[in-house]
């Protein structure tokens, strides 16, 4: 990515018409929580993530900033300020921003050479370690990892690593990706971005402490080499009353499910609740066809579904991501048409053909791999075959995605064509057949 501040920056106006705009899900935060705030440059925290900062301290939650450079560098041709200059006056614009949004919060600083992250991932880690060790395990926030800043990059990256190793939650808040990107770019990640809606008082600090950057957002002199870092255009885009932040979630793995399963042999009441049963009986009726020679179930759980499929299925293969529910349904369901058998969908999946797959409760768990998903189950759909999607609409907070997300990017394929939509408020249910789809109808030839 190659770009400079004096580009013209994309309109503001043009994010907030997108229409992913209004689709963006809103960025779940906990009750209680510790605060680490990673910023490469200072500016970057309060640009990107000062309404969170200043909702944590209204909260009472303990926050650790810590900054990595001192921001010398931000004027290299200045003829008016040298970088020692220039990093004594950063510094104090620092400290009083972090005040405006958090007077209670701790600053680290680094100091390490701005422009030259890259090559200081040793100091910059223990750094970050620290801070990660300072209290309890925190929630991680840190510059977007594709920003296209060699620095706003390195520390991202590093935040994904150590992340990943103490089990934290990262979320990530993009600086650049708004001047230099459009709505439709692909490097966009429209999938992985919440928003946070500050309230009058969130954006009041924010704008305090962003406004306090003068070294930034204005000319530091008339004369070439002074001029603004961040010019009216892309100050437009940290003046919005919504912070956006880049949560990547992938797929739940196997243990929150033995988990579940542990605690609860039923947890969904499959078994028992007339909701499910009343959406079974949709899910059946939604069937384009009587009958299917060869039919997936991803995600079958203890398969009380998969009993009610073998009755129009000739090879039914259910498969599900842990063992106790795929003991429980081949238990229950002991016809000779259907086998079970244990796949951690979607980075594994079942060799064959299919002309009915149904996927049913099951898309919002892959997060990030989703697209993997769809992308296994067209490679695994017969030339005509038939897939069934059916999802809970409502949130849920363990979830990485929610029903209407798995729908919408089911809908996107123009590999797939929507046949029947049914939709509550509770769920989603849709069939989708491969281009040309006929209805019932004139399947049939009642029309």
């Amino acid at each position: 990515m190659s770009f400079t501040h004096l580009d013209e920056s994309t309109a503001e106006d043009a994010w907030r018409s997108a229409p992913q705009w209004e689709r963006m899900r809103e960025l779940e935060l906990p009750s209680t929580a510790r605060l680490v705030v990673l910023a490469a440059h200072p500016d970057d925290e309060s640009l990107g993530a000062g309404a969170l900062i200043a909702r944590a301290s209204r909260l009472g939650w303990p926050i650790d900033v810590v900054v990595a450079t001192d921001g010398e560098a931000s004027h290299p041709s200045s003829p008016t300020h040298k970088p020692e200059q220039l990093r004594a006056r950063r510094q104090a614009e620092l400290s009083a921003a972090v005040t405006a949004l958090a007077p209670e919060a701790r600053i680290t600083a680094l100091g390490l050479p701005d422009g030259g992250l890259p090559d200081e991932r040793r100091r910059l880690r223990a750094g970050i370690e620290a801070a990660i060790a300072a209290g309890e395990p925190p929630l991680l926030v840190a510059p977007w990892c594709r920003d296209g800043h060699g620095d706003h990059e390195a520390i991202g990256e590093l935040a994904h690593e150590l992340a990943a190793a103490h089990g934290l939650r990262l979320i990530e808040y993009p600086i650049w990706l708004w001047h230099w990107a459009e709505p439709d770019s692909a490097e966009v990640p429209w999938p992985q971005l919440r928003v946070l809606r500050a309230d009058d008082a969130e954006l009041v600090a924010k704008r305090t402490a962003t406004g306090g950057y003068v070294s930034q957002t204005q000319p530091l002199s008339e004369l070439p080499g002074d001029e603004a870092m961040l010019g009216p255009g892309i100050q437009r885009h940290f003046d919005r009353s919504e912070e956006v932040y880049v949560e990547h979630r992938g797929a739940l793995p196997a243990r929150f499910f033995d988990e579940f399963y542990d605690a609860n042999p039923d947890p969904w009441g499959f078994e028992t609740r007339w909701y499910e049963q009343r959406k079974r009986a949709a899910t059946l009726a939604a069937l384009p066809r009587p009958r299917f020679a060869h039919g997936l179930e991803v995600g079958c759980a203890t398969g009380v579904l998969t009993a009610e499929l073998a009755t129009r299925v000739d090879d039914l293969l259910g498969i599900d991501i842990a063992d106790d529910p795929l003991d429980r349904a081949s238990r229950r369901v002991t016809a000779g048409n259907v086998a079970f058998q244990r796949f951690a969908t979607p980075q594994e999946w079942p060799d064959g053909e299919f002309d009915l797959v149904v996927l049913s409760e099951v898309g919002y768990y892959w997060g990030d791999e989703l697209e993997l998903g769809i992308d296994r189950v067209l490679a695994s759909l017969a030339p005509r075959g038939v897939l069934v999607a059916c999802h809970w609409r409502h949130p849920v907070a363990e979830y990485p995605l929610s029903g209407d997300e798995v729908h919408d990017a089911l809908r996107r394929r123009p590999e797939l064509v929507r046949t029947v939509s049914h939709v509550e408020e509770d769920f989603l249910l849709e069939v989708f057949q491969r281009p040309p789809a006929a209805s019932v109808a004139r399947e049939t030839g009642l029309v």
